[in-house]
């Protein structure tokens, strides 16, 4: 039986799916890495992206880590004065 002439459109579409998520799986892992060890680069997050920040605290208080955020706010002040 032929193949039906949209098949290989659809497997075209479903790889360039795939491929998209797997950058976007990395792209956030990225992200969270590079939040997870620079104090400075959440203060720039929590300027710029405050969401974001928000979304990684929660992340990290979901998975029992806690005081991440309190930490930061305290050498933030501390670096203000």
């Amino acid at each position: 039986m032929p193949p039906k002439p949209l098949e290989p459109l659809a497997k075209k579409l479903m790889k360039g799916v795939i491929a998209l998520e797997l950058l976007a799986v990395f792209g956030v892992y990225g992200l969270f890495h590079k939040m997870n060890a620079s104090r400075d680069f959440r203060n720039t997050m929590s300027r710029r992206f405050p969401s974001v920040l928000e979304v990684y605290y929660q992340s990290n208080e979901w998975a029992g880590v806690y005081g991440i955020r309190e930490r930061d706010h305290e050498a933030w002040s501390a670096k203000q004065d």
